[in-house]
């Protein structure tokens, strides 16, 4: 799930992305601001889910994944759009 809180005084959104996968020890989210070299780290709560909290430029538009266990690469159901990557495969898209 991707919940977006936009502040009328503020040049970012604050985007909260919320996971829940089976089996899952790790969730790390890669591609947001085009870098897929640096994960951000989800942390897992109580009843299982991942979250985390990050603030993206408005006017924005990322591709990511999720990296589930440092192994299994998903997509974000709820994304605004998909976009074929370089490898195949399918990025999720969010817009700012």
């Amino acid at each position: 799930m991707v919940q977006k809180t936009y502040f009328k005084t503020k040049d970012y959104c604050k985007v909260k992305f919320t996971v829940n996968a089976e089996n899952a020890e790790t969730i790390e989210i890669l591609g947001l601001n085009s870098d897929w070299e640096n994960s951000v780290v989800m942390g897992k709560k109580k009843d299982g889910s991942f979250t985390c909290d990050v603030s993206l430029p408005k006017g924005s538009q990322h591709q990511f994944k999720y990296k589930v266990n440092a192994t299994e690469w998903a997509n974000e159901p709820e994304a605004d759009s998909q976009q074929p990557n370089e490898f195949g495969g399918i990025n999720s898209v969010i817009v700012i």
